[in-house]
């Protein structure tokens, strides 16, 4: 005789930067959740790609509160939980050395500090005391907010993973989702390749894979994978603070960055131009030369430090550069939370505290602007000027 399905008030599809700390938040709430990934263990999808960058710097007034948030659940993670996830409160600069780019970096100030970003301009000789190993020649200025950071991506993700779990969150690694259950309109639950799990709440945070999943819920969702390249150094004496992110197009390259992590290496990467579609996840040997230039090109010291590895990982991509997040209309009680572009891990705390808001039905006022702005049936006119 077949068991019986077993019910749950949440099942999350992903176990990644996103589906993780959700978990968490909404077993926090007291809420009976399970979590169902196709691969071993958490994190093992896009998230284990990500460089560890954490920033409320964006252009978009969503981004920029539920990165608040993240940065504030990162900054006392330690002290809250106990876990080590390599926080490093290095700040963000936004270099100009064209009149265009300052021309867009001060322009978006007025937003960003309308929403409580702490953040400012400094000229070339200000920026230079920040980030003393700057190329000054033909250097404008740029942007500097302090309490963006950094951490481990996997340590992170991990760390979420066991605070859900002590609290009671269920997980099934393993099991890939081959149907979303509905019933009269609404969601019932999902079937795997290895068993039946009913719930009233499906949230979609299966990263690379929303659209196949969005697609078993009768609905279909704008996310499309790209691929972007990333690469590590030896790690050497601390002697860079901030996350350096350069926003000049190049042949090959829309713009790149690159930090020191807390524990000395340099981790850098590139949005590839034009866009490299697809699932393709192997490096390229085109990668450590372009990308070699570029950093040279605005830090000599660079120089000399050794390179230990590249990879490649996935961003799943809308089309206007922002996350799709909320109820969908087409099967009541699921519940989209894709197409964060690269930007899940750092989206991810902040996130799961809205979604915690969101099923338990206690939205706060600026959560239902926020929900407008991240909404699936959004018209995507603009686009995320700091992607």
């Amino acid at each position: 005789m077949a068991a019986e399905p077993r019910g749950f008030d949440v099942i999350i599809v992903g176990a990644g930067s996103v589906g993780s700390p959700a978990a968490l938040s909404l077993a926090e709430a007291g809420l009976k959740v399970l979590v169902v990934d196709a691969f071993a263990s958490p994190g093992q999808g896009a998230n284990k790609a990500a460089i560890g960058g954490v920033r409320a710097t964006h252009s978009d007034a969503a981004k920029i509160r539920l990165c608040l948030k993240s940065l504030e659940v990162f900054s006392t993670w330690k002290e809250r939980y106990g876990d080590d996830v390599e926080w490093h409160q290095g700040g963000y600069c936004f270099v100009a050395y064209r009149d265009k780019d300052e021309a867009t970096l001060k322009g978006l100030l007025k937003v960003q500090k309308a929403h409580g970003l702490d953040i400012r301009w400094l000229g070339a000789e200000e920026l230079l005391k920040t980030v003393p190993d700057l190329r000054p020649d033909g250097l404008i200025g740029g942007t500097f907010s302090p309490g963006d950071g950094s951490v481990s991506s996997m340590l992170a993700t991990h760390a979420s993973y066991r605070q859900a779990k002590r609290l009671g969150a269920q997980f099934r690694f393993e099991e890939r989702v081959v149907q979303v259950l509905a019933e009269g309109g609404r969601v019932r639950g999902v079937r795997t390749d290895k068993g039946t799990y009913l719930a009233p709440v499906v949230i979609n945070a299966a990263g690379p894979q929303a659209r196949e999943v969005a697609r078993m819920a009768g609905t279909d969702v704008p996310v499309a994978p790209d691929s972007h390249e990333a690469g590590v150094t030896e790690p050497v004496a601390r002697f860079l603070g901030p996350m350096v992110v350069d926003i000049r197009p190049a042949e090959g390259s829309a713009n790149y960055y690159f930090y020191q992590h807390r524990t000395g290496q340099i981790i850098f990467c590139i949005t590839p131009s034009p866009a490299i579609v697809g699932i393709d996840r192997r490096e390229t040997s085109e990668f450590l030369p372009m990308i070699s230039r570029r950093m040279l090109g605005i830090m000599p010291k660079l120089k000399n430090i050794k390179v230990r590895r590249t990879w490649r990982g996935l961003y799943p991509m809308t089309p206007d550069g922002s996350p799709l997040v909320g109820r969908c209309r087409e099967l009541e009680g699921f519940i989209l939370a894709a197409g964060m572009c690269g930007q899940g891990l750092m989206l991810g705390p902040g996130l799961g505290g809205l979604l915690r808001r969101l099923v338990t039905d206690r939205l706060e006022p600026e959560d239902k602007q926020t929900l407008d702005l991240l909404s699936p049936y959004r018209a995507f006119a603009g686009v995320e000027r700091l992607k």
